[in-house]
């Protein structure tokens, strides 16, 4: 198996993780006011783009 030649420095070792970060998610807002992940189904009123899709019954 090789083995390196030379040691890495950390400049090298940084330029090549700076790709290596995770971006910030986008969110939207639905129309009930919920931040959500686009294209999934709003988790506070169970609708997407308009429609109902998942039946929310508040137990309170």
């Amino acid at each position: 198996m090789a083995n390196p030649k030379k040691r890495t420095s950390k400049s090298k070792k940084g330029m090549r993780r700076s790709h290596h970060h995770l971006d910030t998610p986008n969110f939207i807002y639905c129309s009930c006011g919920e931040a959500t992940l686009p294209h999934s189904v709003c988790p506070a009123c169970g609708k997407y783009r308009g429609k109902q899709y998942l039946r929310r019954e508040d137990n309170e």
